[in-house]
């Protein structure tokens, strides 16, 4: 398993935990060594998690073990039977979808699908889509408007892909276009934050009825890493003061962006994968049990009035960054000189 720094002293305790398990078959006056130590795991858990930074939230959103797309379906779905291409030019492995069931229900399942492996990295772009992507989740997305099923998204990208090609297809035309066809859609959407989300990548695919997010997940409007670059000119180092981004799940659904915070195994969603996925299929199956009672028309007017409420929040807490970014600035030697042209 990748450790990150601060999961180090975690690692510690459990590997003197295994090597007493592994002599305990000679010496049973080993188990009240074994319990005692594994209270002090679980306590050690509690320490870290409960005060983590904003920084170490973005490394665990982005932990290499992290439980993916491909890793939930089978752990929260049946009968997944997967669709493929955009019916314009090609099949964008970067997200996936297809008809599935959640409990009894049919849905219709789409997902960033940001893969572990390196040869499946390569080809998914760590999860950033080109417009073919959009362009087939439209599609599907359209294909359950039809058929009167709901669509499930799960989002884990760091933003739409940024090459030459992608631009050249006209990614900004996509995004803006489901962006606009998402909002309208005559059926129910609902969004999970499964890792990251950022940019106008991840804008495009939230704009669901409900959006849920993990506890250790974050969604930002644009890469951590750059926060620094506007005030100085330096993208290298980690990020100066990310608490100023406000981009956690807590944060989030406490302006009411975000409507639910799935809580964690202890330790993070990539010690347990059973337990996250099951956590999540709780909430997605509460959500659209709820949705479900409701008329196309009442969706379709609460899902605007969400849009209104969250634009009207995300415009306040643009002047709030502001002078937070000049308080910053304030705090920095020879600014001027750093963000001169």
């Amino acid at each position: 398993m990748h450790l990150l720094e601060f999961e180090k002293p975690i690692a510690e305790i459990e590997r003197a935990i295994a090597k007493l398990h592994s002599l305990k078959e000679n010496d049973v006056r080993l188990t009240p060594q074994i319990i005692e130590l594994q209270k002090q795991c679980e306590n050690k858990k509690r320490e870290i998690f409960s005060t983590l930074s904003a920084w170490q939230m973005i490394q665990l959103a982005r932990h290499p073990d992290r439980p993916v797309f491909e890793d939930l379906v089978p752990l929260i779905f049946s009968e997944f039977l997967e669709l493929h291409g955009d019916r314009c030019f090609a099949d964008d492995q970067a997200i996936a979808g297809g008809f599935a069931k959640l409990g009894n229900a049919r849905v219709m399942l789409i997902g960033t699908n940001r893969s572990k492996e390196a040869k499946g990295r390569d080809a998914r772009r760590f999860g950033m889509a080109n417009p073919e992507g959009y362009r087939k989740a439209l599609r599907l997305m359209k294909l359950a408007e039809k058929y009167g099923l709901p669509v499930i998204f799960f989002i884990d990208s760091p933003g739409a892909y940024p090459g030459d090609e992608s631009e050249s297809r006209g990614i900004h035309e996509v995004l803006a276009t489901k962006m606009i066809e998402m909002s309208r859609l005559e059926t129910v959407i609902i969004c999970a934050i499964i890792g990251e989300a950022g940019n106008a990548g991840a804008l495009a695919i939230g704009g669901g009825d409900v959006l849920l997010m993990q506890s250790h997940a974050i969604f930002s409007v644009f890469a951590p890493e750059n926060y620094g670059l506007p005030i100085l000119r330096d993208g290298s180092k980690p990020p100066h003061d990310t608490e100023l981004l406000q981009l956690t799940a807590p944060y989030l659904c406490k302006l009411g962006i975000v409507d639910e915070v799935i809580e964690e195994p202890l330790g993070g969603a990539h010690r347990d994968y059973k337990a996250s996925a099951k956590a999540i299929k709780t909430a997605l199956e509460k959500h659209l049990g709820a949705l479900q009672k409701m008329a196309v028309k009442q969706i379709l007017k609460k899902r605007t009035e969400r849009y209104e409420r969250i634009a009207d929040t995300s415009t306040s807490l643009s002047a709030g960054f502001e002078l937070q970014i000049e308080d910053v600035k304030g705090q920095i030697p020879n600014v001027d000189q750093a963000v001169a042209p």
